[in-house]
């Protein structure tokens, strides 16, 4: 069975996260975007952990579903569909090694309730689990992996976002060189990267390093309404069994959704407080410093891929796996409709057209243009779709935290500011 699956969200226990994510909400938009298997997220936090184990119920197969479902009125008959959960959790570790402070953020996937509590248990002695629904923990990310491992051998930890500036293994401010710098020899148990949303499979393809390991795609959401922007494809038995073997092997993988990397909060380096964003080769020219103010830039995704690849731009790997670069449903009808992501004409038509066409993904993907057009009566938002599907896109890169800006209909308007670059 073909399916969908994001692995890495989080719950109302993290920092800057929406009231609403609870296991009903989750199970809503999971419906409502086409997603099979979600992670719940945040698993250390007592009392998300708590309300876990009160809502969710063994569904047969290594992963859970709702023991009460919500009323199905709130879920289109258009995009129903069952929805599993898979326990997971991110941690942010920040230590020193090497006389260099190092800030690594890692996925970690439980099988069952029982491996979760135990982990929990290990990090409890560790730091405080209550604080943050992604705890921050002095904790060495070599030692994390040790304890789930030691927790169960169908946990898995997977590098999360692995080449964002800040809290990422080969990030440019507090990352390594090679996973074996951060992992030593418990390396092999690292089988799958997750790429991040500035970040996409040909950018990891130029470094050979990287070639044994599957790259995983994930929401990383902080609100229900963005689960599935990015995710990993499995054509396999929807089970946790079924989904780790696939991670290990690729035997059952089927690729990624993708942001496309230029709308990433870090794809090129910059510095947002002058509005100026550098390519890599304009970044050494400047020799790392703003070019307004003076202060260091933030080095973003391209110029540490370019720093680590063995390989030009445009290699791709035998037998590597397909993938899709997509535009947010919502951000392709606001673009059509020239309005704000959060008017009501926007809402209105995007679940107007979710009720007539099916989930988000299957209208991002394969239902035919004239379907979309005859559902809402817009053939902008038909274009729209048609112009994201051909990749016929208009991107100004995100730089130092600040998402880049995408449109399909005309070009991004230039930068304000000396020194900013905008790519096409």
């Amino acid at each position: 069975m073909r399916f969908y699956a994001d692995l890495h969200i989080h719950s109302r226990y993290s920092r800057a996260t929406s009231r609403d994510m609870s296991p009903e909400t989750l199970w809503r938009w999971a419906q409502l975007k086409g997603i099979t298997v979600v992670g719940t997220g945040d698993f250390t936090h007592p009392v998300w952990f708590k309300e876990l184990q009160e809502k969710l119920e063994p569904a047969g197969n290594g992963l859970y579903r709702l023991r009460r479902h919500v009323t199905s009125e709130q879920v289109f008959p258009s995009c129903r569909a069952e929805v599993f959960f898979t326990l997971s959790a991110e941690i942010s570790c920040i230590y020193r090694k090497w006389d260099r402070t190092r800030k690594v953020h890692a996925l970690v996937l439980a099988p069952d309730f029982d491996a979760a509590y135990r982990i929990n248990i290990a990090l409890s002695k560790i730091g405080n689990l209550s604080s943050d629904g992604r705890p921050i923990l002095g904790l060495d990310a070599e030692h994390l992996l040790q304890i789930v491992l030691n927790v169960s051998p169908e946990a898995m930890l997977i590098p999360a976002h692995v080449w964002t500036p800040h809290f990422s293994v080969f990030g440019s401010e507090s990352g390594f060189d090679s996973l074996e710098e951060c992992f030593g020899e418990l390396t092999p148990h690292i089988y799958a990267i997750e790429t991040g949303l500035s970040s996409d499979p040909p950018m990891n393809w130029r470094v050979p390093a990287l070639d044994r390991l599957t790259l995983v795609s994930n929401s990383d959401c902080h609100s229900a309404s963005r689960i599935g922007r990015e995710a990993t494809v499995f054509d396999t038995d929807v089970s946790h069994a079924a989904i780790m073997q696939a991670i290990r092997t690729r035997k059952g993988y089927a690729g990624t959704i993708e942001f496309f990397p230029e709308e990433g909060k870090y794809h090129i380096d910059g510095h947002r407080a002058c509005s100026v964003s550098l390519l890599p080769k304009e970044t050494i020219r400047h020799n790392y410093l703003c070019p307004m103010c003076g202060k260091p830039v933030t080095v973003g995704v391209c110029h540490r891929v370019e720093k680590l690849a063995g390989r030009e731009e445009g290699y791709r790997p035998k037998h590597a796996a397909p993938f899709r670069s997509l535009i947010p449903l919502q951000e392709l009808i606001a673009e059509a409709l020239d309005a704000g992501v959060a008017t009501k004409k926007v809402q209105t038509t995007y679940f107007s057209l979710l009720e007539a066409c099916g989930n988000e993904l299957s209208i991002l993907l394969r239902v035919p243009l004239e379907d979309i057009e005859a559902a809402v009566s817009r053939p902008r938002i038909a274009m729209a779709i048609d112009a994201m599907r051909r990749g016929e896109v208009h991107i100004a890169p995100g730089y130092d935290g600040e998402y880049g800006k995408i449109r399909v209909f005309e070009k991004v308007a230039p930068p304000e500011k000396k020194g900013q670059e905008v790519l096409f």
